[in-house]
């Protein structure tokens, strides 16, 4: 019965709290109906509280009817309990208290899936493939990667000790580590893909984002960088102030970056350049997709408003609301979406309209009769509502269903670490590709695992037969359906050597990793990345890259 006391206390507080302050306000129908909401949520709150069947967890169930809420308005505003502040503090800032590294799931088993390079896991020796078995004294095997992050967090400077299960070993091995200070990078990558093309890769813009990039394209630059490819394939957005940084990189100091809109007229702002560009004639390519989004989409629409580079890949993701957080009680906060973002030429590239709903709460996208016309600094036309188009579109092929199972049921990560250990000299991340012996191999070792799957057109028959049935037409075509379904049924054997190149570049990804760590994967995928190969093709056409910026 104490929980239920406190429960009435704090929403009757809250509730008189809130009444109060509109009362405050000022009257007018808008305020009668806030306050007379939250008097029938409060008693609502009350009864079920006292009066429900079972014991009420009043934290839990107000939590839910937050959420509720708020999710109909859009899905970037969010309630953050006092429970998951550090977990947000970690998104937005890229630090914590750790070992550095990405723990995950595989068959069951909780394995070391990336260290970073040069904190305490890699430092202490974990590897790639290791399973882990304690933490501190505490079985984790069957604790889920939530459960065993929190384990391994801790305050910088403390002690820990893992007990760990490694591939070809017999006994268990226990690893002694002291937890850091840990600072994800926004740019897990740069480095140079041709004698005088760099490579940046951002893959998120918490603090330092700006200063990261700066620093990578001016190392580029004296190694020897005469254009630049910039990635922000993926990449979902951060912190506003840190778009502002980034694109300063690239653009002189003063230009207008962003511009804010929305309700509270006295937040409206214009984000100009603050620093000195590190440079603004460089040739860029920026590599976009369509999981590129809000801070990313800032940092595409300045360099393509400005035609101060070109745009490769696909549209982006298309975010262009603004979000705030805003301090409550009990050391909570609100995250909540307060304006609109435009890039300098006036575009907003917010992509689905969640002002309009239909009756069921559904939103749609903005449709293209709605679109605007605007101009970049040359004169060519951009639209808003929808993204931000590349220049030039550019897409990575599909994988082929064989890979996909092979890769999801983790037979490519399997085998890469079988390979590790068997092969311990370390071999090139750029150059390598796996001999036809060695993919021999894998498929030997691939004989007796199960890796079966379904192809689109084979789900697609399957579908078929069952409309056909329920519409009654399966007997009338029974005999095209069974023909249909003898020609396009998979043969894994088959499938394993006509996408044997696609096949062999997982795994050649997989096994540089194993060796490099991140870096090995960036740097094994250069030669078959489609989109990264479009940019280096444009960038090494100097007419052809001219005439894109002039809207020719």
């Amino acid at each position: 019965m104490k929980t239920r006391k406190v429960g009435k206390l704090s929403v009757a507080a809250v509730a008189l709290a809130f009444v109060g302050l509109v009362a405050f306000r000022g009257p007018g129908d808008h305020y009668f109906a806030i306050a007379k909401n939250l008097d029938i949520f409060a008693t609502l709150y009350k009864e079920v509280n006292t009066y429900y069947v079972d014991e009420v967890n009043p934290n839990k169930l107000m939590k839910v009817g937050i959420d509720a809420m708020l999710k109909s308005l859009d899905p970037y505003t969010n309630y953050i309990p006092e429970d998951d502040i550090e977990d947000y503090r970690t998104m937005t800032t890229g630090q914590y208290g750790g070992i550095g590294a990405i723990i995950g799931k595989r068959n069951g088993k909780s394995l070391v899936l990336m260290p970073y390079r040069g904190f305490p896991a890699e430092k202490s020796g974990l590897k790639i493939g290791d399973e882990l078995l304690e933490v501190d004294g505490v079985d984790v095997t069957d604790k889920n990667v939530s459960e065993i992050s929190k384990l391994l967090k801790g305050q910088a400077n403390t002690d820990l000790t893992i007990t760990i299960k490694r591939y070809g070993e017999e006994y268990t091995l226990p690893v002694t580590l002291k937890r850091e200070r840990i600072t994800v990078n926004n740019v897990p990558y740069s480095g140079m893909v041709t004698d005088d093309i760099g490579y940046i890769k951002l893959s998120n813009f918490t603090t330092g984002a700006g200063r990261e990039v700066e620093k990578a394209l001016t190392k580029l630059k004296e190694e020897g960088a005469k254009k630049i490819v910039f990635d922000l394939r993926g990449n979902p957005g951060g912190l506003l102030s840190e778009s502002v940084n980034v694109s300063n990189v690239f653009v002189p100091k003063g230009s207008e970056i962003v511009s804010t809109k929305g309700k509270v007229k006295d937040w409206n702002k214009i984000y100009r350049a603050p620093h000195s560009p590190v440079d603004t004639e460089i040739p860029l390519a920026v590599l976009t997709s369509g999981r590129s989004a809000s801070a990313a989409e800032i940092v595409s629409g300045v360099v393509q408003d400005y035609d101060r580079g070109v745009l490769v890949g696909q549209k982006t993701f298309g975010k262009g609301l603004v979000q705030a957080t805003r301090p409550l009680t009990y050391n909570s906060q609100l995250k909540v979406t307060t304006a609109k973002y435009y890039t300098p030429s006036g575009r907003c590239i917010q992509a689905i309209d969640y002002s309009h709903r239909g009756e069921d709460g559904s939103v749609g996208r903005v449709p293209d009769s709605l679109r605007t016309a605007f101009e970049t600094q040359n004169g060519r036309i951009v639209y808003d509502g929808g993204g931000v188009n590349p220049d030039i579109k550019a897409k990575a092929g599909r994988l082929a269903p064989i890979t996909v199972s092979l890769f999801t049921k983790n037979l490519t990560f399997d085998y890469a670490t079988q390979y590790f250990y068997k092969h311990p000299k370390a071999p090139e991340a750029k150059t390598f590709e796996m001999s036809d012996a060695e993919y021999d191999d894998f498929l030997t070792w691939l004989s007796d695992k199960d890796y079966d799957y379904v192809t689109e057109v084979e789900q697609t028959i399957d579908d078929l037969t069952e409309i056909a049935k329920d519409e009654q037409y399966y007997q009338d075509i029974k005999e095209q359906i069974a023909s249909l379904r003898e020609q396009v049924q998979h043969n894994k054997e088959r499938d394993l050597k006509k996408f044997k190149s696609e096949i062999k570049e997982v795994l050649e990804e997989e096994i540089a990793a194993h060796y490099h760590l991140s870096d090995g994967k960036i740097e094994a995928s250069f030669d078959d990345d489609k989109v990264l190969q479009a940019a280096i093709e444009v960038l090494n056409d100097k007419d052809r890259y001219e005439e894109i910026l002039q809207g020719q």
